[in-house]
């Protein structure tokens, strides 16, 4: 800084006094509002405790709180009260410093007072000006305690976190109470315990979770339970392989796991995003690459308004489950490896799944699963430019997984008002499409082949009607190429080509 200084007062060959004094002073200001923890007594050699002198840091420091490249240890959680510490930020020197936690909760707690909507005329002044747009950036923080965490916001608007790296903790990012406009930004959360980003009960709108890898950690990758959020955004990451299996803790396999885990049943979520994701992991059972549980009493949606567009997806035990959810958009995925199926739709409404892509990696030749579609107890549902090619054996023939319990390789079961267009639905075992106890139902413009020899499926479209079904009302199959048909005559045809 000192040769910055000297070019910057320099003027020819004459050095001015003066202009030196008044620069030296400019930048004294702004490194005032830089505060080093080596000065005030941390050590970062792994083992001393620096608990106390980043808490003097933190309190008696001014502006971003820098941590120079070591690993400084702590014993509680370091504590950010945004109300008595005003603006804070937590830096890692370019992600040379690692923040090891040896205790139980978050290694940095971020409190705010903000109770009110990202509404301009919401806020307090305290707010603007001691809370605002909390920072965590280029640092690691990894955890010496069964019980650690990574990082915890509560009450907080605007908090922005970039560049870190969290490991070895139980959950990464943990947001609870109420926060505002989150930004998570090209973060590695990694190997953890519990779960890669959890919003916990949380009042949170406006959030962003991109550009990240989020991979190996227990429970999840982004995981939601309860709460009421809106306007989410999940895009550009890598999430994969957050299950049990490189963990293996005795008897939790089955615990129910996914790359984006959203449960609702005592909360709402609206208006999100989930698009240009890798979305991948491991068989488990329970299992899925995105999960959506909303209300299941009284027929209330409370997970609905969001589009899953333009990821990859695939290995695990479903790769997209929808339960009781109202208005989906699912279109331009390619799907493949789901071990029980691909997608399932449950006591859901106003589902459209387009232009998707259903499929097996030639990489492994001839080792496939065996798996499909299943619309159960859905109403005001659309499918259309629809992909999908099932196992060429008629099974699954990869070692040690398990058996698909499937019919068809189409399953529409007890719906209503549903339409199923343009569409390749080849080489089904046993079943190309199965519609069961299913009412005003359209099947149109759709090519259901088998071109294997022998043949193995043995209808291309099979409707039927169990004793406690009643006879299908208002449905039709038009326009459609087909290896032949097993249907009552109450559905009407026309335009089909079989054979």
């Amino acid at each position: 800084m000192k040769a910055c200084l000297y070019a910057q007062v320099r003027c020819g060959r004459h050095f001015d006094s003066t202009l030196f004094l008044h620069v030296s002073q400019r930048y004294s200001k702004r490194l005032s509002a830089v505060t080093s923890i080596r000065d005030f007594g941390a050590v970062g050699d792994g083992r001393t405790d620096d608990t106390a002198a980043i808490e003097h840091a933190l309190h008696n420091g001014e502006g971003s709180l820098v941590f120079p490249r070591g690993e400084y240890r702590i014993t509680r959680t370091i504590t950010i009260d945004l109300h008595k510490t005003n603006r804070t930020s937590i830096e890692g020197s370019g992600g040379t410093a690692t923040l090891v936690m040896a205790a139980e909760g978050p290694a940095l707690f971020f409190s705010g007072s903000h109770a009110k909507t990202a509404d301009p005329t919401g806020f307090s002044a305290g707010i603007w000006e001691r809370q605002r747009m909390p920072c965590v950036r280029s640092i690691e923080i990894i955890g010496d305690h069964p019980l650690a965490d990574g990082i915890r916001f509560e009450g907080v608007m605007q908090p922005t976190l970039s560049h870190i790296l969290v490991r070895r903790v139980r959950h990464a990012i943990h947001i609870t109470g109420r926060a505002r406009n989150l930004l998570i930004d090209h973060c590695h959360l990694y190997h953890n315990t519990g779960i890669g980003v959890f919003l916990d009960h949380v009042n949170l709108h406006q959030a962003i979770i991109t550009g990240s890898h989020i991979s190996y950690c227990r429970l999840g990758g982004v995981r939601i339970a309860g709460g009421e959020i809106r306007n989410l955004q999940i895009t550009g990451n890598d999430i994969e392989y957050n299950n049990n299996r490189s963990f293996n803790v005795p008897g939790a396999d089955a615990e129910p796991t996914a790359e984006i885990y959203i449960d609702v049943e005592d909360g709402s979520i609206r208006e999100g995003t989930i698009a240009s994701n890798t979305l991948q992991a491991t068989y488990s059972p329970g299992g899925a690459n995105i999960r959506f549980i909303g209300s299941s009493h009284a027929g209330n949606h409370r997970a609905g308004m969001w589009t899953i567009c333009g990821n990859l997806i695939g290995s695990q035990a479903i790769n997209i489950h929808l339960t009781s959810t109202l208005g989906m958009s699912l279109s331009g995925n390619y799907l493949y490896s789901g071990h029980r199926r691909n997608i399932v739709v449950e006591r859901s409404r106003s589902i459209s799944l387009g232009t998707t892509t259903i499929g097996h990696n030639s990489d492994y030749g001839n080792k496939e699963l065996s798996t499909g579609i299943r619309f159960e107890d859905c109403e005001d549902c659309a499918i259309n430019g629809l992909v999908v090619q099932d196992a060429l054996a008629g099974q699954t023939t990869v070692a040690d997984a398990i058996p698909s319990n499937k019919e068809a390789l189409v399953e529409i079961i007890r719906c209503r008002r549903m339409t199923l267009c343009g569409s390749q639905i080849l080489e089904g075992t046993p079943v190309g499409i199965l519609v069961e106890d299913s009412h005003d139902t359209v099947i149109s413009g759709c090519m259901v082949l088998d071109q294997r020899e022998p043949k193995q499926m043995q209808t291309a479209i099979l409707w039927r009607t169990t004793p406690q079904g009643a006879s299908p009302w208002g449905c039709l199959i038009q326009g459609c190429r087909l290896q032949n048909l097993d249907v009552p005559e109450v559905v009407h045809q026309s335009g089909n080509v079989l054979g």
